[in-house]
């Protein structure tokens, strides 16, 4: 546990000062279609967006059982109240399904990078390293833009034992135990994002990832998380990330293109520019209400709201009868023992719930 060093942002704002002149000018690109839950203007940064997502199929996931290779979970926060309930969630689970792993279990430690610059209260119950965050006004109200430099700060500063990181986020609920699924150091592990094109955006990306360096298909349909990806390249990979969202974000047509993705994007492309590859795994996790088993995933994760009616069908874009959005619960914690679904609701809500409920009955001191 600690927090950064007063000589990493002029660093830091140095680097992003070289990589901005990235070059190559092309023409606009259409924006990314998103769309965005209701906020006021007294609303926080802590509001996630919500992206249309289709139902998708699944892949097997195959992992070599010879070898046991540690991986240490990391998971970067803001110090909002919406952050917080999420992260105690999080890090319950992570206890509960290492220590239900046994012998043989590639889970190894777990750190909550809190990029607030500050210690809070929460600092005994989850293993916390504190970074800083963007000098004020460089994020430009796009508070995942921290994350990268979060990383950059913890991987520079922190002896960590494991050889490959799990980048993780706070509504990722474990629900069995993960196997290193990472084939090397230059070839990770992630799960595929429909709305990650790289493709459709080539010539924005041209500005970031040049023609001599390949393909644009070379830019996997990533984020950053889930991400397993070995530590030594996520060293070489955090400062280019951190700089290319940073010129993603002072570029208008790419921060236009891109929206609240822009920073998954950042991260595809410093894979690529470091020749890191993944191998792509549907099976990796599953984003309730449209994946409505959980089958042999390993993630759940409930960026999505899940509303209902009272006969268990989705009435998805208008508030249901029953509701479960963790946009809900910005400003408090949700309560304990909350309401199960109805009768009729996918098995992937139930669990998802289910899974809250237990996790808020048993921290210490909730919704204190």
């Amino acid at each position: 546990m600690g927090c950064g060093g007063t000589l990493f942002y002029p660093l830091l704002i140095t680097l992003s000062v070289a990589l901005i002149t990235y070059n190559i000018i092309i023409s606009a690109n259409a924006p990314l279609k998103q769309g965005f839950p209701g906020r006021s203007s007294s609303s926080d940064d802590s509001i996630d967006p919500v992206i249309e997502l289709p139902r998708g199929g699944g892949s097997r996931i195959r992992t070599d059982p010879k070898r046991t290779r540690l991986f240490h979970t990391a998971v970067t926060a803001s110090d909002s109240v919406y952050n917080t309930w999420q992260c105690r969630v999080m890090y319950y689970w992570f206890k509960k399904v290492k220590a239900s792993a046994g012998p043989g279990s590639e889970m190894g430690g777990f750190t909550r990078i809190l990029h607030s610059g500050k210690p809070d209260q929460y600092m005994d119950e989850i293993p916390t390293f504190v970074a800083q965050p963007l000098p004020a006004g460089m994020d430009q109200g796009y508070v995942v833009l921290n994350r990268p430099g979060a990383f950059v700060q913890w991987l520079q500063q922190t002896d960590i034992k494991e050889d490959y990181i799990l980048m993780s986020e706070p509504d990722h609920i474990i629900v069995k135990p993960i196997p290193n699924l990472a084939k090397d150091e230059l070839v990770g592990a992630a799960f595929p994002f429909f709305y990650i094109e790289p493709k459709k955006y080539e010539k924005v990306l041209r500005k970031y990832y040049s023609e001599e360096k390949g393909p644009v298909t070379n830019i996997d349909p990533i984020g950053n998380s889930p991400v397993i990806v070995g530590k030594d390249a996520l060293k070489r990979i955090a400062p280019t990330w951190m700089n290319v969202s940073l010129a993603m974000k002072k570029d208008p047509e790419t921060d236009k293109a891109f929206g609240w993705v822009l920073e998954m994007y950042a991260y595809a492309v410093s894979s690529a520019l470091h020749g890191v590859r993944n191998t792509l795994h549907k099976d990796f996790m599953i984003q309730p209400p449209w994946d409505t088993e959980v089958g042999d995933k390993y993630i759940i994760h409930y960026t999505y709201g899940c509303d209902f009616d009272m006969k268990g069908k989705l009435t998805y874009g208008k508030i249901g009868e029953w509701r479960f959005d963790k946009r809900s619960y910005d400003r408090s914690p949700p309560p304990r023992n909350l309401t199960m679904p109805p009768p009729g609701v996918s098995q992937s809500v139930v669990t998802l719930v289910s899974m809250i409920n237990e996790a808020t009955a048993n921290i210490p001191n909730w919704g204190s």
